[in-house]
């Protein structure tokens, strides 16, 4: 069962509407008024409907609305039906920082999951931790989880620095020794120079870069610069519109190295909107998923497809991550979602792919580990998964093919 942008119950059970509440303004009221009690455990998706993570975005929240919808359909958690409430950030700081106060102080949800952007989850940051809000991400910048949040945020997206060393491994070891890297002004564009560098230097290949700006109609004048520094690699760094523009620009300009860039960029969508001879060749990373307890072939059935993305598969984590952790705690808050997800993620229990399962579990007195589509979720004490598999497929004729 799908959702749209409106909330919409996905239960056996009607949750009380806001004319309950009468002219009183829900901003004031206690938030655990609205945790405890046997009605709906309503937690809310902020993924990007719209703009730059469009591709995605839709299958994110779907990805959670599957989990919903199965749970309540097994009997919910802690006795209670779950309430879905999904928004869209519009991949847009401003939009998701609006998007996310209706969640927090409209809906009162006890967690926001799927968020895509590294720019939108900094700006909505803030308002999780001072609600005590859980807050469920997907963005790549290092800078996310080492603001002050308070245990708040857990993050299943391997980090910028982490991401850009493995990269930068597979460069090197393709044998190139004069490296470029292009990529508009993000949170994770300038550690990810730096970790490409500091790598690069120590193996003693030279490392070139081009911050742009977003949103250019052409980026030739860019190109000419990175190309002036004769890289045998170019890693981009952007997002599918400013990216689909540098491809086509290095093309004409003549670029016969090889480039790289991350799945949410180059993919299906990608290579339609490119002429084929300008991405021959190119090499695509994407963090790996794992099918070990069934967690991807529960989100195949969920959503009719045959191979969902990393991020749809991280987004399923969350929805189950946030649901366990509060069956191990009996109640329904982000305080609860944050002090109890440890517990329920790693350690010596029993595997769970799926929050009903382990929630039997947890009845029945055992111990789980939630290992789940996007691989083992054990988090360290900033809250960033700590473990992950970079794989690389590569672009023959239009299409993606496995690589390494």
């Amino acid at each position: 069962m799908l959702v749209s942008s409106s909330s919409r119950l996905i239960s056996r059970r009607h949750l009380l509407g806001a004319s309950v509440l009468g002219g009183l303004s829900v901003a004031i009221l206690p938030r655990m008024a609205f945790a405890e009690g046997n009605g709906p455990i309503p937690i809310g998706t902020l993924t990007p409907l719209t703009g730059a993570g469009a591709n995605y975005g839709g299958r994110m929240r779907d990805a959670v609305a599957g989990v919903v919808a199965a749970v309540n359909e097994q009997g919910g958690i802690i006795g209670r039906q779950i309430k879905l409430i999904s928004e869209d950030d519009q991949t847009n700081p401003e939009a998701g920082v609006r998007a996310a106060r209706k969640l927090i102080d409209v809906d009162r949800v006890a967690a926001i999951m799927g968020v895509w952007a590294s720019a939108v989850t900094t700006a909505v940051a803030p308002l999780c931790w001072e609600s005590g809000t859980a807050l469920f991400c997907t963005s790549g910048a290092d800078s996310i989880t080492r603001l002050p949040h308070k245990g708040f945020i857990f993050r299943t997206e391997p980090g910028s620095e982490l991401q850009a060393e493995q990269v930068t491994v597979f460069m090197l070891g393709e044998g190139a020794r004069r490296l470029a890297y292009m990529g508009p002004q993000t949170p994770f564009t300038e550690p990810s120079i730096q970790r490409m560098t500091k790598v690069a230097t120590a193996a003693g290949a030279e490392v070139a870069s081009i911050i742009y700006e977003s949103e250019k109609a052409s980026y030739r004048s860019e190109v000419d610069k990175i190309l002036a520094s004769k890289p045998e690699f170019i890693f981009f760094g952007g997002y599918a519109p400013d990216t689909v523009v540098l491809v086509k620009d290095l093309y004409k300009a003549g670029y016969e190295g090889r480039v790289v860039g991350p799945s949410y960029v180059i993919d299906a969508e990608f290579l339609k909107t490119v002429p084929n001879e300008a991405t021959e060749g190119a090499y695509v990373y994407y963090t790996a998923t794992s099918n070990e307890t069934g967690a991807v072939d529960r989100i195949k059935s969920i959503l009719k497809i045959d191979q969902p993305d990393a991020y749809t598969c991280q987004t399923y984590d969350h929805a189950n991550l946030a649901l366990l952790a509060m069956a191990a705690a009996k109640e329904a808050s982000g305080t609860a979602i944050r002090d109890n997800l440890r517990k329920i993620s790693q350690g010596d229990g029993e595997k769970v792919g799926f929050a009903s399962d382990g929630a039997r579990l947890l009845e029945e007195g055992k111990k789980i580990n939630y290992e789940g589509a996007s691989g083992p979720c054990d988090f360290n004490e900033i809250g960033d998964v700590t473990s992950t598999v970079t794989s690389f497929n590569v672009v023959k004729g239009g299409e993606l093919l496995p690589y390494k």
